[in-house]
């Protein structure tokens, strides 16, 4: 059986969780863009009106940077974004309706904040364009190319 050493471990689990959340949080943006996926904005089916705040704003950050947070690129400042809109929404939206958030609704809102300040702060793991790109800009090691 193939064991994964324990730092590795982490960092698979990393981009797992960033790509299974931001890639809901993209949905979240399709159906608040386009109406899609029965909707968010307010009816079955509607998309929020082009340039309508903050609706359709949130949905494009939605999309757009949870898209880049899906793909693991500009991890760290799409995530920031996503993580702030998350809070906006949490602090102007759902929490004038109650003190705390599984009274005003605003559960999904403050988990995506906290977990995407948790990708913006710890970045966006070993599967991640990011990581790609990295590890293509890293001069090649010389002790390999004298064994050779």
């Amino acid at each position: 059986m193939m064991r994964i050493p324990a730092d590795q471990l982490g960092g698979i689990a990393l981009s797992a969780v960033r790509i299974v959340v931001s890639f809901l949080f993209v949905l979240h943006g399709a159906a608040t863009l386009f109406g899609v996926l029965g909707g968010a904005f307010g009816q079955q089916g509607a998309a929020a009106p082009i340039g309508l705040w903050p609706s359709w704003w949130a949905g494009l950050i939605q999309f757009v940077g949870g898209g880049l947070v899906l793909l693991g690129l500009f991890t760290r400042p799409a995530a920031l974004l996503c993580s702030g809109t998350m809070a906006y929404a949490y602090f102007s939206v759902h929490q004038p309706r109650g003190l705390l958030p599984m009274q005003n609704g605003g559960v999904p809102a403050a988990l995506y904040s906290w977990i995407f300040l948790l990708i913006a702060v710890l970045g966006a793991g070993p599967f991640a364009l990011d990581a790609l790109f990295h590890r293509l800009r890293q001069p090649p090691d010389r002790t390999e190319a004298r064994e050779r």
